[in-house]
């Protein structure tokens, strides 16, 4: 565990993603991390990680300066083949977080280092960590809702016939417009009209340019640069579904949106 002194804890902030992590001298380090779109996550690194073995229990303890507070058990972790990293699940990771909150240690035992008889503890510190937790905590307020793999394919589906946008749609484009002017790594977005196979194909051909042309016109109007965007409509070609059902037929009523980065 890093000394009171030497305790560090680093933040790095985006819209995209909160870290905040300490290194553990000797060992390797503890990160928590918060993705837009995503929840918390806690990740123990290092190239010794194998020495916690198979089977490590996690307990939050009073620090050094607190002595005969009793230590609580927060979980029993099965390492199996971690690859250097532990990780722990988001209900977890916050426990982790309250514990260093409120002034305690968590720490990872192990009864056999390296499968011998030496036991081994690696604690991390919460000297200084309410400071950097307003920080971070100040970061994932400001994330944004949608990270670029939640937001990169978007299918927009239409009624029969139709081709206004519905109000979920708008919600889905609202996304779209917010992520691609916060992140400047966006170049092009594409952007399909689509339909079923009912009527004839060159009405389809037609509807289908009129779903693209709104959703496009729709980007435009909430503030995404049009250069931007290619607009293209197949009607009933490249079908997603049979076209033999009802809800078939529904999921090939759409237009898709599709984000490109560098």
């Amino acid at each position: 565990m890093a000394p009171v002194d030497r305790t560090d804890w680093q933040l790095e902030t985006s819209k995209f993603e909160c870290r905040l992590s300490q290194p553990i001298p000797n060992f390797g380090t503890a990160t928590f991390t918060h993705q837009a779109g995503e929840s918390l996550s806690f990740l123990l690194n290092s190239s010794q990680a194998s020495l916690l073995g198979d089977k490590t229990l996690l307990v939050e303890e009073a620090p050094p300066w607190r002595p005969g507070a009793s230590p609580r058990q927060l979980a029993t972790l099965d390492n199996g083949d971690s690859g250097g990293v532990l990780r722990l699940d988001e209900r977890l990771a916050r426990d982790v977080l309250v514990a260093l909150y409120s002034g305690n240690q968590p720490a990872f035992t192990n009864a056999a280092w390296f499968g011998g008889q030496e036991p081994v503890k690696v604690a991390i510190s919460a000297a200084n960590f309410q400071m950097a937790y307003d920080g971070y905590r100040g970061c994932v307020a400001d994330l944004l809702p949608v990270n670029y793999r939640q937001i990169a394919r978007s299918a927009l589906l239409f009624p029969s016939s139709q081709w206004r946008l519905s109000d979920a749609a708008k919600r889905r484009l609202d996304l779209v417009a917010l992520y691609v002017n916060t992140d400047p790594t966006i170049t092009s977005i594409f952007v399909d009209g689509h339909s079923d196979n009912q009527g004839r194909r060159l009405a389809n051909r037609d509807l289908s340019r009129q779903r693209a042309e709104a959703v496009t016109r729709y980007l435009a109007d909430i503030g995404v640069d049009e250069e931007m965007i290619t607009t293209r409509y197949h009607g009933e070609r490249y079908p997603v579904a049979s076209n033999t059902t009802q809800d078939d037929r529904a999921r090939n009523r759409r237009v898709t949106v599709r984000l490109e980065r560098d």
